[in-house]
């Protein structure tokens, strides 16, 4: 037997997803450990091992791969828990990453903070001034080398720095990108002074224009670096005690993997690890249940995440913000919100809010009896009927009806003269609405609309909400990843994906493009990657190459990544790049924005490799039922929809259900990791796989009118 194995580390809890290679599927999860998250996620493994019936030494012996979704570089960056560096600039440039190019102090910030212009601040630089030193050097924006690099001097600041204390060395030069013989010299020399020094070249970690934003990423992964190989060495080291010998998989924010050996040379890449793992899910469910265009929706314990999958692929990013740092590196676009099951409801002036704070792992929500005194969603949930205090994880965790009600009346129901229910009912309504304008913003600020696309709704608290926050968009259908794959479908999504790596080059020109430009710079970048491919030792079973050029209008500032087709790039080739840029000009700007008389240039190349590893989990096929009727469990109240208010629900268990099985709302579902909500007016049919998919009566235009009054509490 063998096993493909992905875990996700979530604020709240650890999940495990695993199958086999005769398709049988398996999921579990485990609190997260705040602190060292590796023993959560030795705690998940277990638990999947005794959900197959196996000794975790077992199952690891006989696994090939485990990708794996860190917390790690994210949580070291927003803590500003990372290494201390030095960091080595062109002569005369040590000031640059004080002055921020004059972003610093409105990057990533709201339209609205930017106009308040006096409350704006920049953020403090990332390497203390102290540590910052010039190299006596220049090379021009065509290569050539102006002044060569002082050996000796550079020889002597590194030195200073190493004698400082310094745990790893970032180094950007100027135009290194075109040419990067001065950073490589300098790399060889820190190795020389300090051989175990971890060293980060702009060349490599960032080869694309622009000084400050190129400096940020390459600072930002050497700080991150030590602390990545600092959890990865133990973490492997722990993993093969029980017996694995497998590869270890480290899933990047744009969306594939790295080999652990390889992830700390490339840090930044893994910043957005723990979001990308349910967009890779969707990826490939959707790809199965024949659904091109996605909104992907994660509830977990934490956090609501949102992210697009379009014509089959996920909607990437060239950079992602940190912030008030622009970063460049591939980033799926997830946008996350504080409002996950854990999100602590509170007043504001007397106005309720919902998150972002969040009780998360510990001490928890109110009313799981761990010390948590403040009310959740979660906390709301449980007094509206939603769930079964007994039946919460499968019946592993006890929940305190009496503790969720006492929370709520004391900080919410009290205070706005309101009883416990009705204080979990505002809570309720609010969730839903801002997770639903969330998704609206998302799906229409990228130009699309809501109703050519389906929801996937997943996460430990998702499929409680989906049917309420879908209702708002419009959408023809909502899919709960049933089965195995409920509240882990972001494991899923892990152990689903392939090895993805990018590369990519500055190379500033008008259109027409020279052809035989174009071709040697993506011919260079393939090279590259192909190189980096053989270096994760993984036998894959494909290998595919997906290109794209950054192109603007002349004089703009910022770029659209454009596709360049597949093969052999000839006329045709790059003719179809102002053709394809366009489109998506018009598509995201509107059909008149575009102004072709103005030119156009490329700024930058990419291209992506992906390997496809050699087994895939797949989903298990669910039996039709024979000739027994299905039969709710029992009846319980419970409140779904404001205007209806409390009503008596059917409840069935998910272990019950089989193929084409339908449940007419009000219903809940409940699964050992999750609980569905079917409001009155929503269908639930299970599909070939086990998925959930629910429709609403009214398609085909906005299906608030079936669920009126649910998304209203909160405005």
């Amino acid at each position: 037997m063998t096993y493909v194995l992905g875990v996700d580390i979530g604020g709240t809890f650890t999940d495990a997803f695993g199958c086999d290679d005769e398709g049988r599927a398996f999921s579990a999860k485990a609190p997260s450990t705040p602190g060292d998250f590796a023993t959560g996620m030795i705690d998940s493994l277990t638990e999947l091992a005794n959900t197959i019936g196996r000794p975790i030494s077992e199952l690891l012996s006989e696994t090939a791969y485990i990708c794996h979704g860190t917390t790690s570089t994210l949580n070291a960056l927003v803590t500003g828990n990372v290494a201390r560096i030095g960091y080595l600039c062109t002569q005369g440039h040590a000031d640059s990453i004080r002055i921020q190019n004059a972003e610093g102090r409105h990057t990533g910030l709201s339209a609205e903070e930017k106009q308040n212009l006096s409350q704006t601040d920049k953020p403090q630089p990332l390497v203390h001034h102290s540590l910052v030193r010039e190299l006596h050097e220049r090379v021009d924006h065509s290569g050539s080398v102006i002044i060569a690099l002082d050996e000796d001097h550079t020889r002597k600041v590194v030195q200073e720095l190493i004698d400082a204390g310094v745990e790893a060395i970032a180094v950007s030069l100027l135009w290194s990108f075109i040419n990067p013989q001065h950073e490589q010299t300098v790399e060889r020399i820190i190795g020389e002074l300090a051989p175990d020094m971890h060293v980060g070249l702009s060349s490599q970690l960032s080869p694309r224009i622009r000084e400050y934003s190129r400096s940020v990423t390459t600072i930002m992964s050497t700080q991150v670096a030590p602390r990545l190989r600092a959890y990865l060495d133990p973490l492997t080291d722990r993993l093969t005690s029980l017996g694995f010998s497998g590869s270890l998989l480290l899933m990047q924010g744009s969306g594939g993997a790295v080999t652990a050996a390889e992830a700390p040379n490339q840090a930044i890449t893994t910043v957005g690890s723990v979001l990308t793992g349910g967009i890779a899910g969707c990826v490939r469910l959707g790809a199965l249940l024949d659904h091109p265009n996605v909104i992907s929706t994660d509830m977990g314990g934490t956090t609501f995440l949102t992210g697009l999958v379009v014509d089959g692929a996920p909607v990437v990013s060239p950079t992602m913000l940190l912030g008030q740092y622009r970063v460049n590196t591939p980033m799926v676009d997830v946008t996350a919100i504080g409002s996950g099951g854990g999100a602590i409801a509170w007043l504001d002036h007397g106005n309720l809010r919902v998150g972002p704070d969040s009780a998360g792992a510990s001490p928890g929500p109110a009313c799981f009896g761990e010390g948590g005194t403040r009310p959740t969603i979660t906390d709301a949930n449980l007094v509206l009927g939603l769930l079964d205090a007994n039946q919460f994880l499968g019946g592993r965790k006890q929940l305190h009806l009496d503790l969720a009600r006492e929370a709520l009346l004391r900080d919410v129901g009290g205070p706005l003269g309101l009883n416990a229910e009705e204080a979990a009912a505002a809570v309720y309504a609010i969730a839903n609405s801002q997770t639903a304008d969330l998704v609206r913003r998302v799906v229409v600020g990228a130009g699309h609309d809501p109703r050519d696309f389906v929801v996937y709704a997943y996460g430990g608290s998702g499929p409680v909400h989906c049917a309420s926050y879908a209702a708002d968009l419009g959408v023809r259908e909502v899919v709960v990843p049933l089965g195995t794959t409920a509240s882990a479908f972001s494991a899923y999504g892990l152990a689903a994906t392939d090895v993805v790596l990018a590369a990519e080059s500055s190379r500033p020109s008008t259109f027409p493009l020279d052809v035989d430009q174009v071709a040697a710079e993506f011919a260079a970048l393939e090279t590259t990657l192909a190189d980096n491919l053989s270096r994760q030792n993984i036998e894959f079973a494909s290998v595919t190459t997906r290109r794209e050029v950054d192109v603007r209008y002349s004089m703009q500032l910022a770029e659209l990544a454009t596709p360049v087709g597949a093969g052999v790039i000839d006329e045709r080739t790059v003719a179809d790049i102002a053709g394809e840029f366009e489109a998506q000009y018009a598509r995201l700007f509107g059909a008149e924005a575009g102004y072709r008389d103005a030119g156009l240039q490329a700024i930058s190349y990419r291209a992506f490799v992906t390997g496809e590893l050699p087994l895939r989990p797949q989903l298990p096929e669910a039996p039709t039922r024979a000739s027994e009727e299905l039969r709710p469990r029992s009846h319980r109240r419970v409140w779904q929809i404001a205007r209806l208010g409390w009503q008596e629900a059917a409840i069935y268990h998910y272990a019950d259900l089989y193929a084409e099985d339908q449940i007419n709302g009000p219903a809940v579902i409940e699964a050992s990791t999750t609980t569905v909500s079917i409001p009155e007016g929503v269908l639930g049919t299970v599909d070939r796989y086990g998925n959930l998919r629910l429709t609403f009566e009214t398609v085909g235009q906005s299906n608030a009118s079936v669920l009126s009054g649910n998304t209203t509490g909160g405005q």
